[in-house]
């Protein structure tokens, strides 16, 4: 059977090519696998620096007790209030719920609020470069947390724009075609 295939092929007159056929349906396709991965990505990296910001936060607190802080009850309650921000932290599925997200972003800005406030104040911050860096790593990560949201919000209005122009040809062509749109962090005007 190979060798058919091989000979097939050595007869073709030379400098005739095969051309690839794509359909409106594969590119459509296409675009569809394109955004879903895009918003994906964008998520997952959104995701890291909130994970790097509360892991140093956590490393922050560790080394004000380490460094001598006079006030290892209140560190003791931040390294709490921490672990809370890991438990309540939305999901895709919870960003259909703002209250959810307003309820993180406030605990998470009052608690980075306050590590700043007791970090500034802390004695020996001016001589300890480690903590400085730890308060400068959580701001940063907080900062890249909200460019990502906005290039999240980006790319799922695009692709909700996307299955609003071509729900019925995609679903037509691939019954497997999730339709769902995606949530976006910042209200969005309905247009319907």
């Amino acid at each position: 059977m190979a060798f058919v295939a091989f000979l097939a092929l050595a007869c073709q007159p030379k400098g005739a090519e095969t051309h690839a056929h794509f359909t409106k349906a594969d590119s459509l396709m296409d675009t569809y696998l394109e955004l879903q991965d895009s918003v994906l990505q964008v998520w997952n990296m959104m995701i890291n620096d909130d994970n790097h910001k509360l892991k140093k936060m956590k490393a922050l607190v560790h080394e004000l007790k380490v460094s001598g802080h006079n006030d290892p009850q209140r560190l003791t309650s931040l390294n709490e209030q921490i672990d809370q921000l890991w438990r309540v932290r939305f999901t895709q599925k919870s960003l259909n719920n703002l209250a959810v997200v307003d309820e993180y972003d406030f605990a998470s800005n009052a608690l980075i609020s306050e590590l700043t406030s007791l970090t500034e104040s802390f004695e020996h911050f001016q001589k300890n470069t480690t903590i400085q860096n730890l308060l400068q790593d959580v701001h940063n990560a907080d900062q890249r947390v909200i460019n990502y949201r906005a290039e999240y919000d980006q790319i799922a209005q695009r692709y909700n724009a996307f299955l609003q122009a071509h729900a019925n040809y995609l679903k037509e062509h691939d019954q497997s075609c999730s339709l769902d749109k995606k949530p976006v962090f910042e209200v969005v005007a309905d247009l319907n």
